[in-house]
């Protein structure tokens, strides 16, 4: 199990909502780095994209 994973899955829902929006201002500030062509390492768009979907899956069972 990555570090990153770990920490999502111990996290309480207020630190899970506060990951979500943290994963969603780096993807969007990654998104305007590429339009400028700053981007030197494309593999963390699939790397955020995926952390974002497991903290809102993590958010969501938390939730039931």
């Amino acid at each position: 199990m990555n570090k990153e994973k770990a920490i999502l899955k111990s996290s309480g829902r207020q630190q899970l909502a506060e990951k979500i929006v943290e994963y969603r201002t780096n993807l969007f500030k990654l998104r305007l780095a590429s339009t400028t062509g700053h981007v030197k390492d494309y593999s963390q768009f699939k790397k955020l994209r995926v952390n974002l979907a497991r903290a809102i899956t993590y958010l969501h069972q938390a939730g039931l």
